[in-house]
């Protein structure tokens, strides 16, 4: 079966396992989810990661992590672009999510950065994502 986007598909895996206290999850490996993923590790919202080869095919494994209460650290996950709808922004106006104490990932001229290193780097571009 072939996804027609394979962030979206990425980041569900993501909040699916969060949400029932998985350790890890597998994804399908690319260049961008795995900057995706380098960022998320980055900003503390995951434990580590660990590019893999199963055969023929890369995968990247991702281990979430927990509070001291067992609660994911990870609160939401929300996609923006979308392959029919694809929105960008200008480093001026990026959007803050929950007041700054998320992140906004996005895809620019210079790579794939948070919301924050974009506005000092002065460069706008494709907002992939938010986490919270």
């Amino acid at each position: 079966m072939s996804v027609s986007d394979p962030i979206a598909d990425m980041l569900t895996k993501v909040r699916n396992a969060a949400m029932a206290r998985h350790d890890k999850v597998e994804v399908s490996a690319s260049r961008i989810k795995l900057e995706i993923v380098k960022i998320l590790k980055t900003e503390g919202y995951i434990r580590n990661f660990k590019k893999v080869e199963e055969g023929d095919k890369e995968i990247i494994r991702i281990f979430l992590r927990y509070d001291d209460a067992n609660m994911s650290v990870i609160h939401g996950v929300k996609k923006i672009s979308t392959p029919g709808r694809r929105v960008y922004s200008g480093y001026k106006k990026l959007p803050r999510v929950y007041n700054g104490c998320g992140t906004v990932i996005v895809s620019t001229s210079l790579g794939v950065t948070t919301g924050k290193k974009a506005a000092e780097q002065m460069v706008g571009g494709e907002l992939i994502c938010t986490v919270w």
